[in-house]
């Protein structure tokens, strides 16, 4: 039986972070991902925001253009807030050029990289991978689960899952550059995104143009709310939606870090940690940001030879970074109805809730 330091399991950013720390760390690291090839089937947005992009070293040719300017709508679409930084808040990541950037720099630092290959689960000593040859076994000493929202990892070790998702759906095409400054555009409307938003990022390059929401309160399902939403989706005057676009989707974690995220065989990173803004559903800031912790409590826990050094990987400490999002999450799934975040707005208005709005949208 083959045999790692650190099986990890998922190539998304979180991924690949870790194993690349680890491996710089001199680590023995196998990562698996199911996908043949990483520029297909992405799952996220790839909104970078400013925090992200000072403190992370991101390949400038896979990032769009900085965008200051975010617009926020009421049901009806008229008298948008709109917000402008003074600073360069959010770049669009072109997600699959950078997923295969990021598997290049984990191949240098030493990650044995290997696409279509499934993790299936435990089995004695060993955990079972699945590819076109058929299923083996790999001995790791710790494996890591960065295998998404649903994660299988997380089962097998016994560590919490996520409960709290929204479904989203996006579509995203190229656009030709515009007369106006590249605008993140949301729209606060129950009937299209119920519990949470529609939105427009259109940044002179490409638009992403999605909807999310919580799955069981779309009366006819995401997909026929993304087709209604983009009829009539603000920011792209003047662009005529071409017949090919790039179809994304999928489960968005939204009830924060969860409490137990490591045991002695392992942890659980990204999305499969939890570790998306319980409000802003962003989660590429906080997988990489987790990721970085989560190598060294490995690194840690493999020099000491002592398995219980993950305990002080915990979610339920770092969970209390989100506590203000998450009451503020609890209380944006509670507009059920187009009059009453109509209403919203008339405090949204007020140079008070501009401020607050700010505060959240541009930290």
């Amino acid at each position: 039986m083959e045999s790692v330091d650190v099986l990890v399991v998922g190539a998304g950013l979180a991924g690949l972070h870790t194993a690349t720390l680890l491996a710089r760390s001199g680590r023995e690291v196998l990562l698996v991902d199911r996908r043949s090839n990483l520029a297909g089937t992405i799952r996220t947005t790839g909104i970078f925001v400013r925090r992200t992009l000072e403190e992370f070293a991101l390949p400038d040719d896979c990032l769009g253009p900085p965008i200051r300017h975010v617009a926020l709508y009421p049901p009806s679409l008229r008298r948008p807030v709109t917000l402008v930084s003074r600073r360069d808040e959010y770049r669009v990541g072109d997600m699959g050029p950078l997923y295969v950037a990021a598997a290049a720099d984990a191949a240098a630092a030493g990650v044995r990289v290997v696409l279509g290959t499934r993790y299936v689960g435990r089995l004695d000593d060993g955990y079972v991978l699945v590819d076109d040859d058929g299923a083996r076994s790999v001995r790791a000493r710790f494996v890591v689960g960065a295998d998404g929202a649903r994660s299988r990892v997380a089962r097998d070790l016994g560590l919490d899952r996520n409960r709290h998702l929204l479904v989203g759906a996006e579509e995203v095409f190229a656009v030709p550059a515009g007369d106006g400054p590249p605008t993140f555009h949301c729209v606060v409307d129950p009937s299209l995104a119920p519990g949470y938003l529609a939105w427009v990022v259109n940044d002179g390059r490409h638009a992403h143009v999605g909807v999310a929401g919580y799955g069981a309160r779309f009366p006819r399902g995401v997909r026929h709310a993304l087709e209604r939403f983009g009829a009539a989706a603000p920011g792209l005057a003047g662009v005529e939606r071409p017949a090919e676009v790039e179809r994304r989707g999928g489960p968005i974690p939204v009830g924060g870090l969860l409490r137990r995220i490591s045991c002695p065989e392992g942890l659980l990173v990204g999305d499969a940690a939890g570790a998306v803004s319980p409000l802003t559903a962003g989660g590429l800031d906080p997988c990489l940001r987790l990721s970085e912790i989560a190598a060294s409590a490995l690194d840690d826990a493999q020099h000491a030879g002592r398995p219980y050094a993950l305990t002080h990987y915990d979610g339920a400490a770092l969970r209390a970074r989100f506590r203000g999002r998450l009451l503020l999450r609890r209380g944006l799934a509670q507009v059920r109805t187009p009059a009453l975040a109509t209403a919203a707005f008339v405090g949204l208005r007020t140079p008070l809730g501009q401020a607050a709005a700010r505060r959240i949208l541009f930290t």
